[in-house]
């Protein structure tokens, strides 16, 4: 076991893998369901690493306080073990992989807080199906393990300082992989190209033009814009132009002088004003009205603003970054956009992917929302069925991530008033996931309706394949309790490979 641990240590291995191989060679040496590795932030712990947890787990964020064992674990230093009798919940009831949505059995736990450089890094944690696992024995395994996890830790981090110095210096191309504290989940190939291509344009001081569907999370990129811009520093001021009335449009964004209307009592600056040094961030650019739109386009030119009612120019330094879910050109067509303005905004436009084209990234979103809503209605566990995650991939979502968050808020707070035991494992299935009758384009699954002659939606050969690797896995792991190596055997693969097409076609983190 050490001597496996100390060989990927040394191994010229990118961080992900590194911290993934080390999870699930602990997983196989303590015979356990699940192991994870989990980084503090905050008052938060974040999984960084799994092996044996739900395809959400990664997106799932931990609150210390509202996790009683993780939070002893943290709290000192060495091997913490929970026996099957503790009366303290386990975050992870009902994630672990292969239980087809019945609560866990009664099962072991154990873990250790992890330092690096004399400061808490996180927590590793081993979570066991059987009555007894983590004896003496085991718990001995991993004190003795402990420094070998905290330097695989420590070398992960170096690796990253380095390659973002590289990055920094034009050295290397911006990992798209490395987590972002401002909570944009994803691990799907269109999300890797958007962040680098973020990492790349957002320091050039470029106006950007950020493009996408209601829903999508347009002000969440243009916060990493800005946070990865020289103007990090600096203010990023937000403005809705969709909820500026046309009459007050011109005061709010570059301020007006006293007398200049009815009720200006004071002298006002706008937005700009506020944004100088820093960010202006336009929302719903094309809600702009046009007499407002020739008043940007000359500022967007010179660099000079005027408040209403003044006839003194302002010099301001503000970088422009603007968003829409609808198309300019067509509104430049329809005369309801100035084609000039259009063309200065649209510099750099980036498009941003829906949800629907994101793949599992919808289940770690999903697991986002689910641990939220865990703690807001204070049950023990929030998890979805099988089928559910199954619908949730396939379904459309018109409203994206924003309709993905409904979607799950409204399925628990419908579980809970249809008696659900806040002190049992709540799986949310099919029947909660309201996602057909709201006020919202009618979005079809995927499969065609039984006994119709319309052909079915076109689907790739390595598609079809996918979902029938994955039905069949699902189906052996669910007839042997969800113990991977009998399903290998019962597949008639080996172990090894079975996992690596498990997370392939995504049914492993």
């Amino acid at each position: 076991m050490q001597n496996l641990l100390l060989a990927d240590l040394v191994a010229d291995l990118p961080p992900a893998i590194r911290l993934q191989r080390l999870v699930s060679s602990l997983c196989a040496h303590f015979r356990c369901g699940a192991v994870a590795l989990l980084q503090l932030e905050g008052d938060h712990l974040r999984p960084v690493a799994v092996d044996g947890l739900t395809q959400d787990a990664l997106g799932r964020r931990f609150a210390v306080q509202q996790h009683p064992r993780l939070a002893a674990i943290l709290g000192r230093r060495g091997v913490t073990c929970f026996h099957h009798d503790s009366n303290l919940p386990d975050p992870y009831d009902g994630l672990i992989n292969g239980m087809a949505g019945e609560p866990l059995p009664v099962h072991d736990c154990m873990g250790t807080s992890l330092h690096v450089e004399g400061n808490i890094w996180g927590v590793l944690t081993l979570d066991a199906l059987e009555v007894g696992t983590f004896d003496m024995q085991a718990q001995s395994d991993l004190r003795d393990v402990i420094v070998l996890v905290e330097a695989a830790v420590r070398t992960t981090r170096l690796e990253s300082e380095i390659r973002a110095l590289r990055v920094a210096r034009g050295q290397a191309p911006a990992d798209s992989a490395v987590p972002d504290n401002n909570e944009i989940l994803g691990q799907s190939e269109s999300i890797g190209r958007l962040l680098h291509e973020i990492e790349v344009v957002a320091d050039s001081e470029l106006p950007i033009l950020l493009l996408g569907e209601t829903g999508v999370g347009k002000e969440l990129f243009a916060h990493r814009v800005h946070r990865q811009s020289r103007r990090r520093n600096q203010p990023l001021v937000h403005v809705n132009c969709a909820a500026l009335p046309e009459s007050l449009a011109e005061s709010e964004l570059f301020g007006h002088a006293k007398g200049a209307f009815s009720g200006a009592i004071t002298d006002r600056p706008g937005r700009f004003e506020a944004a100088n040094g820093g960010t202006l961030f336009l929302d719903e650019v094309g809600e702009l009205p046009l007499l407002v739109q020739a008043k940007l386009l000359r500022t967007l030119q010179n660099g000079e603003i005027q408040r209403l009612g003044d006839d003194r120019p302002r010099t301001v330094d503000v970088r422009i970054l603007a968003a829409t879910n609808r198309s300019l050109r067509d509104l430049v067509r329809a005369g309801d956009f100035r084609a000039d303005l259009y063309h200065r905004l649209s510099v750099y436009p980036i498009p941003i992917p829906p949800l629907r084209e994101r793949g599992n990234d919808i289940l770690l979103l999903a697991g986002r929302y689910l641990e939220l809503n865990r703690a807001r209605l204070g049950l023990r566990s929030l998890r979805l069925s099988a089928d559910a995650e199954e619908m949730l991939r396939r379904y459309s979502w018109p409203g994206n991530v924003r309709e993905l968050e409904h979607v799950i808020s409204r399925a628990a707070i419908k579980a809970v008033s249809h008696g659900a035991n806040r002190n049992d494992i709540v799986t949310l299935g099919v029947n909660l996931l309201d996602l057909s009758d709201r006020d919202l384009p009618q979005a079809a699954l995927d499969d065609p309706a039984p006994d119709t002659d319309e052909a079915p939606p076109p689907q790739s050969l390595r598609d079809a394949v996918d979902a029938c690797q994955r039905q069949a896995i699902r189906r052996a792991l669910d007839t042997h309790q969800g113990n991977w190596a009998h399903a290998a055997r019962a597949l008639d693969v080996d172990a090894s490979n079975l996992h690596k097409l498990a997370r392939r076609i995504g049914l492993k983190p």
